[in-house]
């Protein structure tokens, strides 16, 4: 699927200068579409996140910031976007954790994994949809979690948010179910919910478990307690996802939560 399908769209996929935001980026921009970045980091760090996804194929990349803490700076990211090209696909992936257990998570981080995790993606979407059914065709994608799906001690504002997503995506869908048709690809709104994927962040986690052994060792370690496939997806793989989505065909696939968990909820 190398063809350029997106050509004339436009994605606005949050937190995407790095990691899986960064890959569904670039898959969305292999594809033809006009790619808005949102996301973190150094001046530099953001010119290399917006460069890269303009080399994997986007006619257009831009960055466009906002503290998806505060409802303001987002509405005004969404009309500066609105601004640049109408927004045909929206990838909410922006997301923050911290493990602590809920007697002791402090309020603050609380409030700041619910606000980016959940909240933002509320504003995205009420601000984004209504446009889309208007034009008879919209992507939202939501990125989830296995923790969206089932639990894990000491997570409670992550988890939370996450289940809030799916749960959110649920009504967003059913409320645009109608709109469009099948020849304009209609309006979906759907979650992936990854497991395990390989990013930087987790190498210091596979290092503790090698135990002298190879880096696989310490892979199959680190999942043996979850993920039954014992090997993680990589950024690319939710990216490939993502893109599948987007596809006309996929005008019937709305209000999903799809796991790429290497077996870990169907246990």
């Amino acid at each position: 699927m190398n063809d350029r399908f997106l050509e004339g769209r436009t994605a606005l996929v949050t937190g995407s200068t790095s990691g899986i935001g960064l890959a569904i980026a670039r898959a969305l921009a292999a594809h033809g579409a006009r790619v808005a970045v949102n996301g973190l980091g150094s001046p530099e760090q953001i010119e290399a996140a917006v460069r890269s996804v303009r080399e994997a194929g986007a006619p257009d990349a831009r960055h466009f910031g906002a503290d998806l803490r505060d409802a303001d700076a987002i509405e005004a990211m969404m009309a500066d976007i609105a601004d640049w090209s109408p927004l045909d696909v929206l990838v909410n992936n922006a997301g923050i954790q911290h493990a602590a257990p809920i007697a002791d998570m402090p309020v603050a981080k609380w409030n700041d994994i619910l606000a980016i995790n959940l909240t933002s993606a509320f504003h995205t979407m009420r601000l984004a949809l209504p446009g889309m059914a208007a034009r008879g065709f919209g992507r939202v994608v939501n990125i989830a979690s296995v923790h969206g799906l089932v639990a894990s001690k000491e997570k409670a504002p992550y988890v939370a948010s996450k289940f809030g997503i799916v749960g959110l995506s649920k009504v967003t869908a059913l409320e645009y179910a109608a709109s469009g048709s099948r020849d304009s690809g209609g309006v979906t709104v759907n979650c992936i919910c990854p497991g395990w994927v390989e990013t930087p962040l987790i190498e210091p986690q596979i290092e503790a478990r090698r135990n002298g052994g190879s880096r696989e060792d310490g892979v199959k370690s680190l999942l043996s307690e979850k993920q039954p496939s014992l090997r993680m997806s990589l950024p690319e793989d939710i990216g490939a996802m993502a893109v599948w989505l987007c596809r006309r065909e996929a005008h019937n696939v709305t209000g999903t939560a799809l796991p790429i968990d290497g077996g870990w909820t169907a246990q």
